[in-house]
């Protein structure tokens, strides 16, 4: 069977992390979590200890690319002010640059663009994808809240305006009535928008959107093949149960 695209089938992909900080820990990373079979690796650069250097940055998604080959891979530069590991002195348009140069130079199928950045930049990146085929997951993150069900619509029709292939949101809840906001915006957007959407409630209160996600309409869940990126993801081989049973009875 091909590997499937973000949006495609009746089920949620399983997404894994990747999140260490040296080339060969990160390419050993890699292969541990190819054995578990994971539908997409989310490579984290910014815990990439050589996140400075452009050409080190090129030459290490290529070898992950193809060290993955038909699994389809997200490069993701997570912001500190959206739970990303902090990068002294680099900026939004570094930041810019940087997923820029990776969408033109590499075979990595997604790159992740934050919807806080200025609007200009995220159009301008669609240009530039554009080019070479990549995908967008325009997204927002607030490990903090949830905010109300208006404003996390209004990210997800966002990301859509904004031309980009995928919409996520992930927010923190402070009760179980904000993992109810979070599911019932999924199931909304899963019936208004013309692209997939991802959506997450973090944390241990949030754990069943990660498993049930898919139920509402949610494109992707994220679970741990060595190192978790955000609290409540659980291991893959434990996600995969809850799935597998899920597809059986529904």
């Amino acid at each position: 069977m091909s590997a499937k695209l973000i949006g495609e089938g009746d089920q949620p992909l399983v997404c894994t992390p990747v999140v260490a900080k040296t080339r060969n820990l990160i390419l050993t990373e890699v292969n541990n979590i190819l054995e578990k079979k994971p539908d997409i690796i989310e490579w984290r650069a910014d815990f990439f200890d050589e996140i400075n250097d452009t050409n080190e940055v090129i030459s290490l998604a290529r070898q992950i690319a193809d060290k993955t080959g038909d699994t389809p891979t997200i490069f993701t530069l997570r912001s500190s002010s959206e739970g990303g590991n902090h990068i002294p002195g680099f900026s939004k348009e570094d930041a810019f640059k940087l997923i820029a140069a990776v969408s033109k130079h590499t075979d990595m199928e997604y790159v992740d663009y934050e919807l806080s950045n200025p609007p200009e930049q995220i159009k301008k990146l669609r240009e530039i994808t554009a080019v070479n085929g990549t995908k967008i997951i325009a997204s927002f993150h607030d490990f903090t809240l949830t905010p109300d069900k208006e404003c996390l619509f209004k990210k997800l029709v966002e990301a859509q305006n904004y031309g980009a292939d995928v919409a996520k949101v992930a927010v923190m809840p402070n009760g179980l009535e904000d993992v109810l906001t979070l599911l019932g915006i999924t199931v909304e957007a899963k019936k208004s928008l013309d692209i997939p959407v991802i959506t997450v409630s973090m944390g241990s209160c949030g754990v069943s959107t990660r498993l049930l996600g898919g139920v509402f309409g949610s494109a992707v869940t994220f679970a741990v093949g060595q190192e978790r990126s955000a609290p409540g993801q659980i291991p893959i081989d434990e996600m995969k149960t809850v799935l597998n049973v899920m597809r059986k009875i529904t």
